[in-house]
């Protein structure tokens, strides 16, 4: 019995590794141009009610911290601390989530190692 191939098959050889290289060639200039718009972003988020604000870039750096004169008590650092961290830790998550979510359109869901 013999085998049938689909039609098609083994012809282009050479052809069809060059249009595949194309192909990632052309994903790639498009992901590093996302990536570039991407990373001129910024991301901004808030805890406490607006009592803290964080702005971050898309390069995940902390570009602005506000802090409301309210909230600043010598007696409850800590408190402080945590809505900072919380604030941070917020807008850093809102540039990763675009970031992958950008990167997932372009490759259409392909799982590329070290692309995002």
């Amino acid at each position: 019995m013999k085998a049938r191939l689909p039609e098609g098959y083994g012809k282009g050889g050479a052809g069809n590794l060059q249009q595949l290289a194309r192909q990632a060639q052309k994903l790639q200039e498009n992901m590093d141009q996302v990536s570039a718009e991407l990373e001129a972003k910024e991301y901004s988020a808030t805890s406490g009610g607006n009592a803290v604000k964080v702005t971050v870039t898309g390069k995940m750096e902390v570009k602005s911290i506000s802090i409301q004169p309210e909230v600043v008590d010598p007696e409850d650092v800590e408190m402080l601390s945590d809505l900072i961290i919380a604030a941070v830790n917020e807008a850093l998550r809102a540039a990763a989530t675009e970031k992958s979510e950008q990167m997932e359109k372009l490759s259409g869901g392909l799982n590329i190692p070290g692309m995002f």
